[in-house]
């Protein structure tokens, strides 16, 4: 079967530089790797210490930062390396301030995956989630590499659980602890032989949580506001707007909107403000205007959406009329503030939980979306206690990277 799977990966690789040539998002994933172990060769020597996180993209990385950041705390004479599988997850954060090199990981090839751990040398591994490269967990279990998998999650339809996935299950025996997100997950990787599992939660409400620490104030954000009720409407799409755009047509005067679209192409944004009949302005259109005059605020930029939630009275997270379904509803409710989200949220636990909590609210149409606004705008007491229903929830939850780091240091210690 490894044989099989290196023969995949393989084929995968020749076919991906086929692909490449018309692809740019995969030209990125090709030309990305192509320089991998040249950088690792100039920038680590030897005799450093090294740390290895992986992550498949950005809500990985994410998710993995609270970690990140305490393990670069403890070991702060060692270099961490931080590795991507997916561009938009690499080509974001490539830049980061917390790793001290940020790279591809290599196609998980036997070769790749030695020269890969020769170069690094990593005394830690930590995978993020999920991603599991077999030839990359078989040479860290020759080399004894504690390696460890954080905010893990085990479904039923993971391979490990089916009765063909037996090299898959062994490659688990790589991990020196699994630090899933539940019990469900704990069952799961249980019933299978392993009982080096920790229940230690979601790192992700540790991240969301740091970020009150942190200055989030916008004063373009907070001249446009103006004290008004203002709706925030996040990572939106197409199918998102075609409701809020009728929605916003016909609500109260004194409501503001801000809107940051999860596609920012031009089209799209002229689209999404021809179909607005209030007074609408676009970020990059913003300096010399009078922003209090304006209804309609949408943001075509990216890096401003957690702090402009700072701002709002009620947050629309947007992906729910899509697959596989909504975005991160997790900052907004780090701010305390009621979400409304579309119909799509059953892939996601955070969801699940705050909409039978009561914090957010599912919409499937137009009159829904409209009732669920009003019903928050028109009653101060309702409002206060959907948000804080939100805020406790994170407050409740956060505790993930505290619990993995302690059981790390035991490990290491003993």
């Amino acid at each position: 079967m490894l044989f099989l799977y290196n023969l995949v990966v393989s084929i995968t690789g020749f076919f991906l530089k086929i692909v490449a040539l018309i692809s740019p998002k995969i030209k990125l994933f090709v030309d990305g790797r192509k320089n991998v172990f040249t950088i690792l060769e100039e920038k680590i020597n030897p005799e450093d210490k090294t740390i290895w996180f992986h992550s498949a993209s950005l809500g990985e990385y994410e998710q993995g930062l609270p970690v990140i950041e305490k393990i670069k705390e403890r070991y702060p004479t060692h270099k961490i390396i931080v590795t991507f599988f997916s561009p938009s997850g690499y080509e974001v954060r490539k830049n980061n301030n917390v790793a001290d090199i940020t790279i591809y990981l290599p196609l998980d090839t036997k070769s790749n995956a030695k020269q890969f751990l020769k170069l690094t040398h990593p005394e830690l591994v930590f995978f993020i989630k999920y991603e599991f490269w077999l030839n990359y967990l078989k040479e860290l279990e020759k080399l004894k590499t504690p390696t460890y998998l954080i905010s893990g999650i085990f479904r039923d339809n993971q391979m490990f659980f089916k009765w063909y996935g037996g090299f898959y299950r062994k490659a688990l025996k790589t991990f020196t602890y699994f630090f899933v997100q539940n019990e469900n997950s704990k069952q799961k990787i249980e019933s299978i032989g392993f009982q080096n599992v920790i229940v230690a939660g979601d790192t992700r409400f540790d991240r969301v949580n740091a970020i009150l620490e942190r200055d989030n104030s916008l004063e373009f954000i907070e001249t446009f506001k103006n004290n008004q009720p203002t709706i925030v409407i996040g990572s939106s799409w197409p199918k998102d707007e075609v409701l809020l755009a009728e929605y916003i047509n016909e609500a109260p005067e004194n409501v503001k909107f801000i809107i940051a679209p999860h596609n920012i192409k031009t089209e799209q944004i002229e689209n999404l403000k021809n179909a607005i009949t209030k007074k609408t302005v676009l970020f990059s259109e913003k300096e010399n205007k009078i922003l209090t005059d304006y209804t309609v605020f949408i943001i075509n930029t990216v890096g401003l959406l957690t702090k402009i939630y700072s701002y709002g009275t009620i947050a629309y997270v947007g992906g729910g009329f899509g697959n596989p379904g909504i975005h991160n509803i997790l900052e907004p409710a780090t701010f305390g503030i009621p979400i409304v989200i579309g119909p799509n949220y059953s892939k996601f636990a955070e969801a699940i939980e705050l909409v039978k909590l009561g914090g957010c609210t599912t919409i499937s149409n137009t009159e829904n979306l409209k009732h669920a606004f009003n019903q928050l705008l028109s009653d101060n007491n309702f409002l206060e206690e959907k948000g804080k229903i939100c805020q406790s929830y994170i407050q409740n939850n956060k505790g993930a990277t505290n619990t993995i780091i302690k059981a790390i240091s035991q490990k290491q210690t003993n």
